[in-house]
């Protein structure tokens, strides 16, 4: 009985041993009797699909080669030889290619390292098989991978990627990667996929093959470097255009007058529909990271902010100047309305008895002094009437300085308008350069 138990064991071995090393240094060759008219015989390829859990070798020492291939349109091209495949054309109707199910078939585990999200290859797909025994795998796939994306030059960036294909199971004493394709090859045809298709352009290509140790084992791996640009048309017609034709209206609304009170509403309009735009235009920009388009966004977003306060503050000060305008300090009326426009606010020389502007009532517009003659002195009436002579004048004295106040008040407003709008255009213009050639860095 022991013998026999030993015996049982010993055949389901040497079963099994053969039935891996079946065909060592014999050549397979399909009978096509059962090809015709309706094709291919399925009964005559069933020695192969019953050998789909092994790799196709005839001498398992010896490694295979799987050659890939790939195109930026997510294709994965995957070739290589199954000895136990091979028909003679002339046997078989002149059949030198046919399309088999891939689940039939044994397929190398070829994975991208980089590759984040679940394998999504739609599921039945067909490989081809030639009469020598070589097949051919295409696998459409979308790849979601790890890429480190440097945004700050965004919408003008650059990226480097790398697509690592590496196999998790097979060592390279079992298989070993090559290239159907030259570098070159694949580059031409993803830039000719791309050129109409897609955000990115591509570059360039280039690979580097490497050895990937895990566990004590050596895996063959394919890295490929890949060089993209963006195309920014989309993001500068939505985005950067729009954007500056906004802070243009701005910068001319300053030419609205400011006593109309026009200027301060529509400012306001303007920021409400930026920050309108901002939020429409949202999805457009990256989620992470702070790009320069961002600084740009909020460059613009302070110079209309700032035009706003600007316009609030000249308006505070022709209001101050219309209802009770305060002497104006002589340093800022030396300061701002001489240099800017000496020959029509400059007063006279002060004298001692005038506070403030330094004005004497001989200077003030349309106010004339008495003329007494030395020896005439007034009598009683005369003197009545010269008091009240001298009321009205000193009304009207206090009615033309003040009248004089607020046309100095007015003018400085006017200034100070000027003034802040070229720093405003000063401001704007030098930001705008230094995105620009921070852009083309």
């Amino acid at each position: 009985m022991e013998g026999s138990w030993f015996h049982r064991k010993r055949f389901s071995f040497y079963l099994l041993l053969g039935f891996l090393l079946q065909g060592g240094g014999v050549t397979f060759t399909i009978n096509c009797s059962g090809f015709g008219q309706h094709g291919a015989d399925p009964t005559a390829l069933n020695s192969v699909f019953n050998r789909k859990p092994f790799r196709p070798v005839t001498n398992i020492s010896v490694p295979t080669r799987v050659n890939i291939s790939f195109t930026m349109s997510a294709i994965l091209d995957v070739v290589w030889d199954n000895p136990f495949i091979s028909w003679n054309p002339e046997e078989c109707e002149g059949i030198t290619k046919m399309s088999m199910a891939a689940k039939n078939l044994w397929l190398p585990d070829i994975f991208i390292i980089e590759l984040m999200d679940v394998d999504k290859t739609p599921k039945g797909l067909t490989a081809y098989v030639s009469n020598e025994g070589r097949i051919r795998y295409k696998k459409p796939m979308k790849v979601d991978s790890i890429c480190n994306l440097d945004i700050f030059y965004f919408p003008f960036d650059q990226q480097n990627c790398t697509l690592t294909f590496s196999s998790f199971l097979y060592t390279v004493d079992s298989m070993l990667l090559d290239m159907e394709k030259e570098v070159w090859e694949i580059t031409d045809a993803s830039r000719n996929i791309l050129q109409t298709h897609g955000e990115w352009e591509l570059l360039g290509l280039s690979k580097a093959t490497a050895k990937l140790s895990r566990g004590g084992n050596l895996y063959d791996q394919i890295v490929f470097y890949v060089a993209i640009r963006r195309r920014p048309s989309l993001y500068v017609i939505n985005l950067l255009v729009p954007s500056g034709f906004l802070v243009a209206i701005d910068a001319l609304s300053f030419h609205l007058p400011v006593k109309s009170g026009n200027r301060v509403p529509f400012k306001i309009t303007l920021l409400l529909g930026y920050n309108v735009f901002l939020l429409m235009m949202s999805d457009l920009l990256p989620t992470s990271g702070t790009p320069l388009i961002g600084v740009y966004f909020a460059l613009c977003l302070s110079l209309m902010v700032g035009s706003l306060l600007e316009t609030i503050f000249i308006t505070h000060l022709l209001h101050v100047a219309n209802t009770q305008p305060p002497p104006l300090p002589r340093w800022l009326h030396s300061l701002l309305l001489h240099c800017n426009s000496p020959g029509r606010c400059c007063p006279t020389a002060p004298q001692k008895e005038n506070k403030g502007l330094g004005l004497t009532p001989t200077h003030l517009p349309g106010v004339k002094e008495p003329e007494v003659s030395a020896g005439q002195m007034p009598g009683p009436a005369e003197a009545e009437l010269t008091g009240g002579s001298e009321w009205t004048r000193a009304q009207r004295e206090h009615e033309a300085q003040k009248q004089h106040s607020v046309e100095l008040w007015v003018q400085f407003s006017h200034a100070m308008d000027a003034m802040l709008f070229r720093l405003y255009l000063l401001f704007m213009a030098s930001s705008i350069i230094t995105v620009i050639c921070l852009w083309n860095t």
